[in-house]
């Protein structure tokens, strides 16, 4: 009984907080998104690592990292991240090193407020529409040319089941086969205990671990690949997974 009463009222304190401190950063990432990429993503993200580090403390949920020394300068990357909850964008964004855009769900960005940086911190999709899809990879790969990461969920949605990946989809290992770019495999810990799948309205402070995997080549790879590749990098997220869950 305690618990689900604490719980939903963190939940209350998590909304709460998100709001107050996203209007700390509003105006000015509002006037950086009138900037020319990459210094509209790059100023976006100064002003949203800010936010996260004051944010996610003040919720009970500090983020500790796990393999940055992956990332090589001056190289880009297509990263790739298991899915667990509605904080997982916020998270990986703010702690992936260097400048990086995600893919983002085109309705959220209807959003009052919020939805004006989400559209500058991602890519907008809509699933439902093939040119919205195919108009998507063309930003990513323009993205990419400019040396910003690309974030992706290759499990599609968030993993609501019991096991610790859903079943990858091919657009992200496409893209880094397509550019020729590294991939990087990336793994959140504890993000489905704080917002538990099931449950409304109820939240739970734990931290957050976010570990990164060494990079994979796709140097000479061609699209015939993708299904070895997608399985190759899913079979190491989920033995990494299995053996580093902590609790």
């Amino acid at each position: 009984m305690f618990k689900n009463i604490f719980g939903r009222i963190f939940a209350a304190w998590m909304l709460v907080m998100f709001a107050l401190t996203m209007l700390v950063i509003f105006i000015p990432v509002w006037i950086i998104s009138y900037t020319p990429e990459p210094r509209r993503t790059r100023g976006f993200l100064f002003f949203g690592r800010l936010w996260m580090k004051v944010y996610m403390p003040l919720i009970g949920c500090p983020v500790r990292k796990k393999g940055l020394e992956y990332f090589a300068p001056g190289q880009t990357y297509v990263v790739v991240c298991n899915h667990n909850s509605l904080i997982d964008v916020p998270v990986t964004s703010a702690e992936i090193p260097g400048v990086n855009k995600t893919l983002a769900k085109a309705s959220l960005a209807k959003v009052p407020l919020f939805g004006v940086l989400y559209r500058i911190g991602g890519i907008l999709v809509d699933r439902s529409s093939e040119a919205s899809r195919k108009q998507s990879v063309v930003e990513m790969k323009n993205a990419l040319s400019l040396g910003i990461h690309i974030l992706l969920y290759p499990e599609g949605t968030r993993n609501r089941t019991d096991q610790p990946l859903k079943n990858f989809y091919d657009g992200a290992f496409a893209l880094a086969i397509d550019t020729q770019t590294p991939l990087m495999p990336s793994l959140l810990f504890h993000t489905k205990k704080i917002l538990p799948v099931g449950k409304k309205f109820f939240a739970w402070p734990h931290r957050i671990d976010y570990h990164f995997l060494p990079p994979l080549q796709t140097t000479g790879m061609t699209r015939d690949d993708i299904p070895a590749f997608k399985e190759k990098v899913f079979r190491l997220m989920w033995d990494y997974y299995e053996s580093n869950n902590l609790k």
